[in-house]
């Protein structure tokens, strides 16, 4: 009995364990990732979420897959393909911030089959280390008004989070290049595809904020030797969301149960 307690004590005294098969293949996705070519028609990060996107990357345990802030777009679908067929659709008109009702009608007048306005709002997604860091950005995601957030987890073990909202637009303008809609209609409807631009703009301002207070109350818990405290289990029951409302738009508290550098990459196909 002596000899095992002893055999515990000297391996607790051997220091930090190596990195388990989980951690290691992480690492190596996450290197797989840095390394892809930016797929996404834009060809880079929108700039209203550089800064947080560069954030989650640096973090040991998150990379970022694909993203995009939020956007007004016309698009020009072909009447006689099928809705699956129709990804490779033209875009008239594409700005990620508000837009004018002369936008919309110049983007018309360029189309050739069934244009459509769009306003898709701000999407990520996260590939996490373990469920645990999973869990605290979903916390995130749905204090912060992304109520359409969930947690995937693949067949090789991915764990993907993904950020998402319900307050999205999309509108038939016009039939086989012939408008369909009055002017004033046009003008209605880019007031409210701006509306829902400036309320995506502070959910994202508030992601962020509540984003940094999460992390920062994680590395707070870890032990002064650098250590991680043991994580707390998965609750699956639906605990109070936090009113970020009083409290300015940010996160004064915990918003969940609960560096290495690397630049910016995604493959969103857009």
């Amino acid at each position: 009995m002596e000899e095992v307690m002893d055999h515990v004590t000297s391996s607790r005294q051997e220091g930090p364990q190596p990195p388990s098969s989980e951690s290691r293949l992480f690492t190596h996705w996450k290197l797989q990732a840095s390394r892809k070519t930016d797929l996404s028609k834009k060809g880079s990060v929108d700039a209203a979420i550089e800064e947080m996107v560069r954030d989650i990357n640096l973090r040991p345990e998150y990379f970022t897959t694909s993203s995009c802030s939020g956007r007004i777009v016309l698009i020009d679908e072909n009447p006689d393909v099928s809705s699956v067929q129709k990804q490779n659709c033209s875009w008239l008109f594409v700005t990620h911030d508000l837009c004018t009702k002369e936008d919309v009608l110049s983007g018309l007048q360029k189309a050739t089959g069934d244009a459509v306005l769009k306003f898709e709002p701000f999407v990520l997604h996260v590939q996490c280390r373990t469920l645990q860091d999973a869990q605290i950005l979903h916390g995130v995601a749905i204090n912060s008004g992304f109520r359409n957030s969930g947690i995937t987890v693949g067949k090789k073990g991915k764990i993907v989070m993904a950020v998402r909202s319900t307050h999205c637009l999309e509108v038939p303008l016009s039939h086989r290049a012939k408008c369909l809609v009055s002017e004033e209609y046009i003008d209605y409807l880019v007031q409210s595809a701006n509306q829902k631009m400036e309320e995506n703009k502070n959910r994202i301002v508030r992601f962020y904020s509540c984003l940094q207070n999460a992390l920062c109350q994680k590395n707070q818990e870890r032990g002064s030797d650098g250590d991680q405290k043991p994580e707390r289990p998965v609750y699956t029951r639906r605990r109070r969301r936090q009113d970020v409302s009083k409290t300015g738009g940010k996160c004064q508290g915990p918003v969940s149960d609960e560096e290495s550098g690397v630049s910016l990459f995604h493959d969103l196909k857009l």
